[in-house]
């Protein structure tokens, strides 16, 4: 999300001749960010960068410093990002039906690692084994990179990443991926299948990225933003940019992006009530 916004306002600075500065306020699975996003002047000059880690939100926390359904106004999704599966070069499992079916011969021997408890690639694998009918064993790290380290090493057994996270160690061996989301195969990994052409379709998580104003924004600036960043992210070095993080670019309406959070929230509710998942 960071790597992506930062490259979109360098875009949005060009186009419009105003200053586009990126501020990460990290901790708290986000809501510390998104809280002072909230609480900003509804003037179109503070923005909350988003994922759809904001849809699982509400199943993580009993208590959010903001108004999870009202706080922001959708701009637009800034793109769509697969993700995708992989083991160890070393790993004995060539391809996802054979993973899975070790998976299913004795339940919670796989391991798999994540950034930690409740963040996004997280409730990614727990969505993963209602679909595929298997029970993993969660190692949490520190963070995602400790989590692919983890795979290499041979701590974990497998790991669900980002296409753009993913790309470096797959290019250079030390990761094989088994399958990635998506209704079809992305162009920075033109032989990887997709969870359907792996024989589990019904396995489509995506995730995305997006921009939301406060909610006090003006829906003429709200559509300003909205033309800008759908102009940006049309134009070829953005789209040649994206392509090479494994996404898609986004540009949907302010009121299409609000009915994607809408189905995502309740997505989640029903994986995480599924995986046990306790609200901190």
């Amino acid at each position: 999300m960071d790597t992506l916004a930062r490259r979109l306002s360098q875009k949005l600075s060009e186009q419009m001749d105003q200053a586009f500065v990126v501020e990460n306020k990290s901790g708290a699975t986000g809501t510390i960010g998104a809280a002072e996003a909230a609480r900003a002047t509804g003037d179109g000059y503070t923005l909350l960068a988003m994922d759809n880690t904001y849809a699982m939100l509400p199943y993580l926390f009993s208590r959010l410093p903001f108004d999870y359904g009202a706080a922001f106004r959708p701009v637009t999704v800034t793109a769509f990002s697969p993700i995708l599966l992989a083991v160890s070069e070393r790993s004995p499992y060539p391809d996802l039906a054979s993973l899975i079916a070790a998976a299913k011969k004795e339940p919670e021997k796989l391991t798999y690692g994540t950034g930690g408890t409740g963040s996004t690639p997280h409730l990614a694998m727990l969505a993963f084994e209602r679909a595929a009918g298997v029970k993993l064993y969660h190692v949490p790290f520190w963070g995602a990179g400790e989590a692919v380290i983890g795979v290499l090493s041979g701590n974990v057994d497998l790991v669900m990443i980002s296409p753009g996270s993913a790309l470096g160690n797959i290019r250079g061996g030390q990761l094989r991926p088994l399958a990635i989301s998506g209704a079809h195969r992305v162009a920075a990994l033109p032989d990887l299948p997709t969870f359907a052409e792996a024989g589990l379709p019904d396995y489509s998580v995506i995730n995305w990225s997006g921009l939301a104003a406060p909610k006090v924004t003006p829906d003429a600036v709200v559509q300003r933003l909205h033309q800008e960043a759908t102009r940006a992210l049309a134009a070829p070095d953005m789209k040649a940019f994206i392509a090479e993080l494994g996404s898609e670019p986004g540009g949907i309406a302010p009121a299409e992006f609000s009915r994607l959070i809408q189905e995502e929230t309740a997505r989640w509710r029903k994986v995480a009530a599924a995986g046990g998942v306790e609200k901190q």
